[in-house]
């Protein structure tokens, strides 16, 4: 069976959406895992505990400086099939790199195309499925790690809701010793205005195992006629000295409303690198959280966002320190437009025991706005004598002498501060380490800029 057609057979014939917050959309949903009663069982745990959690409220510390006005989940539609329409070419629009192990296309959570990887690398053992499939195929290891890496920064309730709804996504399993060289790709399109989108992301590495793994959430209109809501999460099991790096490219269109919840557990001598692009959404909430739990863990995090018009981009970040010997590095670069709005919340957590912990943290803001707002809380809380952690936070305007000096050279206002962004965001654009990638954003971040007469604006 293939997966198209895995997909199409644990849909409903029903050819309409309902409304996802509903029992009966619940229901229909978990019909379709009726023959795996462990999966079905925690579907409804997650969907009850769901209903239980209220929505943020502004006293709740963990949501300081957001704007919850923005924050509803009424009104949205979960399709549950997707069959019989005409498609956008999805080739053309799902090869931002030429090379990749393997590929998977969904869209309004539907699977829409998946390109295996080698025989080669499935004869070593790897496993590269939907989500959906992997329940159904690999249930005792599955079981192992879905559902297993909670977050405590302040989404339980979209975590929650997530897990219930938990469908469209991809498992990638790779067994020790095993490299794979080329990147995987996995896309999650937007077609349909209105409704949820629930995409979910497990990455299991064994020991000295070795992969790159891409997640682009984006929609196909700029513009909708009403607004959907996304709710990501993605997790990582990093093994004993494995190398596991995640990229994530945010550009749903600015009707969205965003959650992304990320987790990664880093074993003893592995190093894992999670590197965030955030562009679109109205309302983008980014939550980043890394457990160093063996000695010479190292986890690297980075994050770039280009806010403009009434963008919010919410970030919360957990660096936790759980074995000596351990280091994290965190660098999130903002820049603001307009009258966006962009938030910091990070902390770093050192254990007692972790000594020789060796932590920092930094957001740096750049500020091409009167209007715009940059809100930071770095914070420490350090409960082992022998460390180093730093933290800090900064906001700033393009520099005067700089842009003066290229003036004078005859360089263009326009061009003088589009080489000035450009500079201040190089730094994370680097850490792509792939120049296909790194260009593909590069344009994407220029024609934002250019489409919002950014430089008009800047003071």
């Amino acid at each position: 069976m293939t997966d198209i057609q895995t997909i199409n057979s644990i849909q409903s014939n029903e050819d309409h959406s309902y409304d996802f917050l509903s029992e009966e959309c619940f229901q229909i949903h978990l019909s379709h895992y009726d023959h795996l009663p462990w999966l079905q069982a925690l579907k409804r745990a997650a969907w009850n505990e769901f209903h239980n959690l209220p929505l943020p409220v502004r006293t709740n510390e963990k949501w300081r400086f957001s704007n919850l006005k923005k924050l509803s989940l009424e009104g949205f539609q979960f399709p549950h099939t997707k069959l019989g329409y005409e498609r956008v070419d999805i080739s053309r629009l799902s090869s931002i790199i030429p090379d990749y192990a393997g590929r998977m296309i969904f869209e309004d959570n539907h699977l829409l195309c998946h390109d295996y990887i080698s025989d080669s690398l499935r004869s070593k053992g790897v496993i590269w499925q939907p989500l959906c499939d992997a329940f159904e195929d690999y249930p005792e290891l599955i079981q192992k790690y879905f559902a297993q890496q909670k977050t405590h920064l302040g989404s339980e309730k979209f975590y929650y809701l997530n897990l219930a709804y938990a469908h469209a996504g991809s498992f990638l399993y790779i067994p020790k010793d095993v490299i794979i060289e080329e990147p995987l790709l996995v896309y999650h399109w937007a077609q349909a205005s209105g409704i949820a989108l629930i995409p979910q992301t497990i990455i299991v590495a064994e020991p000295n195992a070795q992969a790159v793994l891409i997640d682009v959430y984006a929609s196909h209109l700029a513009a909708s006629p009403s607004a959907s809501l996304a709710i990501s999460m993605g997790s990582i099991f990093a093994g004993k000295n494995s190398r596991i790096v995640r990229k994530t490219i945010q550009n749903w269109n600015e009707a969205t409303l965003s959650f992304q919840l990320d987790s990664t557990i880093t074993s003893e001598s592995a190093q894992t690198k999670t590197i965030a692009i955030n562009i679109g959404s109205s309302l983008s909430r980014f939550e980043n959280q890394v457990i160093l739990d063996g000695p010479y863990a190292q986890a690297e995090l980075y994050s770039l966002s280009i806010a403009n018009d009434t963008q919010e981009f919410d970030q919360r970040t957990f660096q936790e320190h759980c074995s000596p010997h351990t280091t994290s590095n965190l660098l999130y670069k903002n820049s603001l437009l307009d009258t966006s709005h962009t938030i910091f919340s990070g902390m770093i957590k050192v254990h007692p025991g972790a000594d020789k912990t060796d932590a920092y943290q930094t957001n740096r803001n750049l500020l091409l706005s009167e209007e715009a707002l940059a809100s930071s809380l770095p914070g420490l809380e350090i409960e082992a004598s022998d460390v180093k952690c730093s933290h800090g936070a900064t906001s700033g305007k393009l520099d005067e002498n700089e842009l003066f000096y290229m003036l004078s050279r005859g360089i263009s206002k326009k061009a003088a501060q589009q080489l000035l962004i450009f500079g201040f965001l190089e730094e994370i654009l680097q850490k792509i380490e792939n120049p296909t990638l790194s260009d593909y954003l590069r344009e994407i971040i220029q024609l934002k800029l250019n489409n919002h007469h950014y430089h008009e604006n800047i003071q």
